[in-house]
């Protein structure tokens, strides 16, 4: 017999239910908290509605990035933790696409099928409650949003390895579109295909992609044939249907037309980000860290370009890039962009933009628009 003085000890079994009765109630608060959520959810969506209807009634448009930008400020100063910055802005701006699609549904026109990194970034920046349009190209992109079918477009300007994108350049020559607001994307290169590495004849992607895996390729494919495609979801797409063929997409592209993953990464510079402009034709208001993205076409004169950059330099307004593109007019012509911190409505920035206008054929505000912060 068990001695009197003996206690039981407990058995593991004991232990697992202790466990379970804990979990039970930790999951029955964490009902309750859903509950409490969803109806704060639909509290909000109900004063969406009303906002709605007074947007309607004056014209006001559905999507406002000062408004967006105070929303996403406060949310961010309010989260104590632990959930991270980058994960309560993801939600708050899942919760923003659904307002949209309640006072409006916007339909946003972008490169690509899905799974294109410019589809990814229009995701990323509207939710998932827009119509997300595929378009062949940056410049139908630019044509649909200028002609009305398209509430906004989002285009590619600025890739951290390989520069500006000249396709987007140009599209603003031709389309009347305003610059409305700008997204930081981080962008991941992966290469894909359906037979073994050393099989691959042809690649297929982007020619701006082929660039930021310029290095990668030299090393890997030194001999291969690089195919240019109209986007890198295009370019997946292809290799899918094509035997012993290769791309360089999103893993998203791969998993959506079915190609494998051989390599991710494989970018020349792990930190690639783009940096897309958002158009559309309204007018963005000022949020006191704003950025204005100028056109201009110089004077034939020795020196106008100078004087033109001077202008700002002296008003101590900075200047963040500058590129140029032939002008399509004449030969030998050129087109200048730059982006300039501050808003096209500050004082400083009026009597910059009349002064540098003294020096150029042509100058046009393409937008002003609030300074991205974070990488999405």
């Amino acid at each position: 017999m068990v001695p009197d003085e003996i206690q039981p000890q407990d058995t593991p079994s004991s232990d697992n239910d202790a466990q379970e009765t804990h979990l039970a109630d930790l999951r029955r608060r964490i009902d309750l908290v859903d509950k409490r959520l969803v109806e704060t959810l639909s509290e909000r969506a109900r004063i969406v509605v009303e906002i709605g209807k007074t947007k309607q009634s004056d014209g006001t448009p559905v999507y406002a990035p000062h408004r967006e930008a105070q929303v996403l400020a406060r949310a961010l100063a309010n989260n104590k933790g632990p959930l991270s910055d980058r994960t309560i802005e993801a939600i708050y701006r899942e919760l923003m696409s659904g307002s949209f699609s309640i006072e409006l549904p916007l339909r946003v026109g972008h490169l690509g099928p899905r799974g294109s990194f410019s589809h990814i970034a229009t995701v990323r920046q509207f939710g998932s409650s827009i119509e997300c349009v595929d378009l062949g190209s940056i410049d139908a992109v630019l044509a649909e949003v200028a002609a009305g079918h398209c509430h906004y477009g989002l285009m590619p300007y600025e890739n951290s390895i390989g520069g500006s994108i000249a396709e987007s350049l140009d599209a603003l020559i031709e389309h009347d579109v305003t610059a409305y607001a700008e997204a930081l994307i981080e962008v991941r290169h992966t290469f894909l295909a359906n037979c073994p590495a050393g099989d691959v004849t042809k690649i297929y992607s982007k020619q701006e992609v082929f660039s930021q895996c310029r290095k990668w390729l030299a090393r890997q494919f030194p001999d291969t044939e690089l195919v240019s495609m109209g986007s890198s979801a295009a370019a997946v797409k292809r290799a899918a249907a094509e035997p012993n063929a290769g791309a360089i997409g999103s893993t998203l592209a791969g998993e959506l037309y079915g190609v494998k993953p051989l390599y991710e990464q494989i970018q020349d510079k792990p930190n690639n980000i783009t940096r897309f402009l958002i158009v559309g034709r309204q007018a963005a208001l000022p949020t006191g860290d704003d950025k204005t993205s100028i056109m201009f076409v110089t004077a034939d004169t020795p020196g106008a370009l100078v004087d033109v950059l001077t202008v700002f330099r002296d008003a101590k307004i900075n200047l963040s890039h500058i590129d140029k593109r032939p002008s399509g007019r004449t030969n030998w012509e050129y087109t200048f962009f730059i982006d300039c911190a501050g808003h096209r409505t500050d004082p400083v920035m009026i009597t910059a933009l009349d002064d540098a206008a003294k020096h150029c054929v042509s100058l046009k505000v393409l937008g002003s628009y609030p300074r991205a912060k974070r990488i999405l």
